[in-house]
């Protein structure tokens, strides 16, 4: 069997495992009853995901995230060490945990540890165990997240916290040596995938003397970066329609709000963008959620202040899309396809231009939907 064969059955055996493949789930009209509430264009949008892709547990639409994916996928099966760069709530985690699921090891532990959560004297403890009287409240011996993490993957989240004595330590324990327990005179060795992840530009780290270079490399034998959510808009609507289908599967999303959403600027990333469809999810007074539910802060970086400017973008914007329609001989999921997006975002374009010819908005040609 060809490489790529056996990582998409490895995957599909660790998604079914894991219960990965996650959809909405599908109402039918009979189900509800005749008296439902439930409109029939929620019907549609509740099962109108043919559009999204989910690996490793993820949901992604964006080329920028398939391309992460494709490479996760492809040293998923090794037991090469990740570090994973991004902004912080851009979704390393994610990407962390569909390392380990599509692996080998994906029915051994996941281990997770937030190096910056933890007060620098109890880092060495947590990460390594202690024995029974090591220090005082030791009342007996506990196993480290290495240990526990033994024959499947320990995810050190915010690497770049770990003061200089932890990094001197766990260098060495990356090199397969083993090591003591806090008070121990036994060694212990553990076999643990290791992946890092970090909001915080190690290499001028490195260079400013804050983290060790030595460490920098053994940890970066693969790197992934994963972009913000502004560079991947693509992925603004899948995600959001997740974690409003979270709250409640009958809620949906009006085009305002959705143009509202891929607008708006996400300086906390997915981690915002989740707390505020939940937010407008839960204070939601009728079935669809429009763009004053959403309180969007419309200042926020990313935001387009300048009308004009607006304006001039969405020309060009409507000028590459009747291209790839003509290109594609009208067939809006090629051009779609072309395009990098979802023919629900397509379609959603084409309405507003023709929306705005029709109000005198625009000067070029209506487009056919």
């Amino acid at each position: 069997m060809a490489m790529s064969a056996k990582i998409h059955t490895l995957a599909s055996s660790a998604a079914d495992r894991f219960n990965l493949h996650r959809t909405v789930p599908r109402y039918n009209q009979e189900d509800l009853g005749p008296d439902s509430r439930y409109p029939q264009d929620q019907l549609k949008a509740a099962q109108a995901q043919d559009d999204n892709h989910i690996v490793g547990g993820a949901v992604v639409r964006s080329e920028q995230m398939k391309a992460v994916f494709r490479l996760v996928e492809k040293i998923a099966r090794t037991n090469a060490t990740v570090l994973i760069s991004g902004e912080s709530g851009a979704g390393k985690e994610v990407v962390a945990r569909a390392l380990h699921n599509l692996s080998l090891r994906c029915e051994r532990p996941w281990v997770d540890i937030n190096c910056g959560a933890l007060p620098d004297h109890l880092v060495e403890s947590e990460l390594f165990g202690y024995e029974k009287g090591a220090f005082s409240g030791a009342e007996a011996q506990k196993a480290g997240m290495f240990e526990l993490a033994h024959g499947g993957t320990l995810f050190l989240d915010e690497i770049g916290e770990l003061d200089a004595k932890m990094q001197v330590k766990l260098l060495r324990v990356l090199d397969g040596v083993p090591y003591y327990r806090l008070g121990g005179t036994r060694k212990v060795a553990v076999d643990a995938r290791i992946v890092a992840a970090t909001n915080k530009h190690l290499e001028q780290a490195v260079e400013a003397g804050a983290f060790r270079g030595d460490l920098f490399h053994r940890l970066n034998q693969v790197s992934i970066q994963v972009p913000p959510l502004r560079e991947r808009v693509e992925d603004i609507a899948p995600l959001a329609y997740r974690f409003l289908h979270e709250v409640d599967p009958r809620l949906d999303l009006g085009d305002d709000a959705l143009n509202a959403l891929e607008d708006y600027g996400w300086p906390g990333n997915v981690r915002e963008l989740r707390n505020v469809v939940t937010r407008a999810a839960v204070l939601a007074e009728s079935w669809e959620i429009c763009a004053a539910d959403l309180n969007l802060k419309l200042s926020a970086p990313g935001h387009a202040e300048r009308p004009e400017l607006k304006r001039q973008l969405g020309g060009l914007e409507e000028q590459v899309i009747r291209e790839a329609l003509e290109k594609s001989g009208g067939r809006q999921d090629l051009a779609a396809g072309m395009l990098g997006i979802s023919r629900r975002t397509l379609l959603r374009r084409l309405k507003e231009y023709k929306t705005r010819a029709n109000t005198g908005g625009c000067a070029s040609p209506v487009l056919s939907i």
